[in-house]
């Protein structure tokens, strides 16, 4: 789908879920330690290198981000997306003063979904 032929709403929607989702993995790629911080313990323990697990992470995020942009049938990503960002903020609770924003775009990814669903 030509995201330029979208409502300006849904556009903007869309770029904003994406960048969320596309900023971490290439920030990662001059700062991982960084981001292997938010991995749970439990996910840590399953042997992978925490470094292949943050690049895993991350190509799965940058799948969502550009299938959310440019995507027609965006409502399974969208809401991957937003219980992605979801367990993010509840597996690192205490860090809640950081990922408070991961809330508002988990519902944006949200929004989306059913949006598109409703269309």
């Amino acid at each position: 789908m030509n995201p330029l032929k979208l409502p300006l709403p849904e556009l903007l929607l869309r770029a904003a879920v994406a960048f969320s989702l596309l900023y971490p993995p290439l920030s990662a790629l001059q700062d991982p330690d960084s981001w292997i911080g938010y991995f749970p313990a439990f996910v840590l323990a399953f042997g992978i290198a925490p470094l292949t697990l943050l690049h895993i992470f991350g190509a799965v995020e940058g799948v969502l981000a550009l299938w959310i942009l440019f995507g027609r049938h965006i409502f399974w990503p969208s809401i991957a997306t937003a219980a992605l960002l979801l367990l993010i903020v509840v597996f690192n609770a205490n860090q809640f003063p950081v990922l408070f924003r991961d809330v508002s775009i988990a519902l944006a990814a949200l929004a989306l979904a059913f949006m598109r669903q409703h269309a």
